[in-house]
């Protein structure tokens, strides 16, 4: 039993350790920075690190809160789904991303799941939570790494509530700084803008101020190649394909607007005015956006030419795709030589997270596993040798009863054979054969008589009269062991279940003691604080 709790909490052991921990290595170890053309291109031996700044972009982690479920807040049930899904954002952030090692850090909205609907102290809460998950604290204090953010519908909501809770950008410029931005990296330009507020009617103050930024980006010339950032993606016909890693069903063009004022209440993507608009003027080389919490990769046509745009995936497995990512972005910090194209100083590559719901699916399955081989587990070891053994006994008389050919006396007609219950310490019965010679009296005594028919007859009846006799006895015997056997076997029989619930409470209980404190140990080492 001893042996079988070992091995079982070794298998638990190496399942936790990587469901845990070095599952979240994996990505770290096989997805790497794809540099531009203008620095891996060079053959002089020279290390080229600084040829290219390093950027991690990162979308929609909509942190759960009272309007993700249908849930009570503060209920355990809400706390507990919290948890984990910050837990697993945060050992995604700290083992898969940090170690490569970004320069930047560009998140593309959706912070907060219910951000708009929120009061001030729930806003905060949910902004504290956002902090520790992504260790904003320390990469302000200690490194330095940039940070860069960009505004989300679940942050402040789309244009219909800028008109009514006007307070709500107020709260989140206040936190995260302005919606409508720029910033370069190397040689590149990334233009930030507040997707949300686009296709707002003009009378809204904070549409005209965006498209009032996109113009005066427009008018400063700059060789430096740009990158587009919006939360929500650009417009794109209905069934446009996705590319390989699109994990989803393509989802339509959706736009939902008040019946009072018209303005937008929900949309999935740009109209597509106001895509045509923001291609014509900013002339990107690249755009990057969320919103859609699955992978799509698609072309735009403009007048300067195709566009291609990159949809991320979400980064939280509780965002309703299986296979949440990240995208490892270089930018050149090389001058583009003569003749290049714009995307060549520009390289990404998609990086996937683990699958959450499939580790918990093992734990699962592992845990029913244990149980079954616990309870079914033979007492004396596996009983694979003794069973061959008595298969290939099997088969040997078989042969030898068949080349025989009935003549051979497969055992002596003087013996006669008896078997005999014997229950050992587990409460298993085994059959004993015992081996009896028959008495020899009638032979002798049919051998002293003179021959005759006479008394042949005799000693043949006598036979006959003797030999019914103990065939009832024999039954009678028989019955009455029956009898007396059933009660011990009866008791047998829950003694041995009633040891069986025991052996397999023992292994479960040798089981939790070693892997419960394991576990506890994994689930806070990456929760506290570095």
């Amino acid at each position: 039993m001893l042996k079988l709790a070992v091995s079982l909490s070794l298998i638990w052991a190496l399942t936790l350790l990587y469901g845990e921990m070095f599952s979240f290595w994996v990505p770290f170890l096989s997805c790497s920075w794809s540099h531009p053309p203008s620095s891996s291109s060079m053959t002089d031996g020279v290390d080229h690190q600084r040829d290219y700044v390093k950027i991690a972009v990162l979308t929609d982690p909509q942190l759960m809160d009272r309007t993700s479920l249908h849930l009570a807040p503060k209920s355990f049930a809400l706390e507990a789904a919290q948890f984990y899904t910050d837990l697993y954002m945060r050992r995604a952030f700290l083992s898969s991303i940090l170690p490569s090692k970004p320069d930047i850090i560009l998140f593309l909205g959706d912070y907060f799941d219910g951000g708009p609907f929120l009061s001030d102290e729930e806003w905060q809460e949910s902004r504290s939570r956002f902090k520790h998950i992504f260790d904003i604290d320390m990469l302000e204090q200690t490194t330095n790494i940039k940070l860069y953010y960009l505004a989300g519908n679940h942050d402040i909501g789309y244009a219909a509530f800028h008109s009514r809770m006007p307070e709500v950008i107020k709260r989140y410029e206040k936190a995260f700084g302005a919606r409508n931005y720029q910033f370069t990296a190397g040689k590149v330009d990334f233009i930030t803008i507040d997707a949300q507020t686009l296709d707002g009617h003009p009378q809204n103050n904070v549409t005209p101020a965006t498209w009032e930024f996109v113009k005066n980006v427009s008018k400063h010339l700059s060789s430096n190649p740009r990158v587009l950032l919006t939360h929500i993606p650009l417009y794109r016909p209905d069934q446009t394909v996705c590319g390989s890693y699109r994990s989803s069903s393509i989802i339509n063009q959706r736009i939902n607007r008040a019946a009072q004022d018209n303005e937008i209440l929900y949309q999935n993507y740009i109209t597509e005015k106001g895509t045509n608009d923001l291609l014509d003027l900013i002339k990107p080389a690249l755009v990057l956006s969320g919103h859609d919490h699955d992978q799509c990769t698609v072309i735009h046509k403009s007048k300067y030419g195709s566009v291609k745009e990159h949809t991320l995936g979400t980064i939280s497995w509780q965002q309703g795709n299986l296979f949440p990512s990240y995208m490892l972005l270089s930018a050149s910090n090389l001058i583009l030589p003569n003749g290049s194209m714009p995307e060549e100083a520009i390289s990404t590559k998609v990086c996937f997270l683990p699958v959450q719901l499939y580790i918990y699916i093992w734990y699962i399955l592992l845990f029913v596993m244990t149980l079954l081989i616990a309870v079914l587990w033979p007492t004396n070891g596996v009983l694979f040798p003794h069973y061959l053994d008595g298969f290939l006994m099997n088969v040997r008389g078989l042969i030898s009863s068949s080349f025989s050919g009935g003549g051979k006396k497969l055992k002596s007609e003087d013996e006669i054979y008896e078997y005999e219950e014997i229950w050992d310490a587990e409460g298993s019965m085994h059959l004993i054969k015992k081996t009896f010679k028959v008495s020899s009296t009638c032979s002798s005594d049919s051998a002293s008589v003179e021959r005759g028919n006479a008394v042949m007859r005799s000693v043949a009846r006598k036979q006959e009269t003797d030999t019914s006799n103990p065939s009832d006895v024999t039954l009678h015997i028989g019955s009455d062991t029956a009898v007396k056997a059933l009660p011990r076997t009866n008791k047998s029989k829950a003694k041995m279940v009633i040891r069986r619930l025991v052996r397999t409470l023992s292994i479960i209980t040798i089981i939790a003691a070693f892997n419960i404190p394991l576990y506890m140990m994994l689930l806070f080492k990456d929760w506290i604080d570095k």
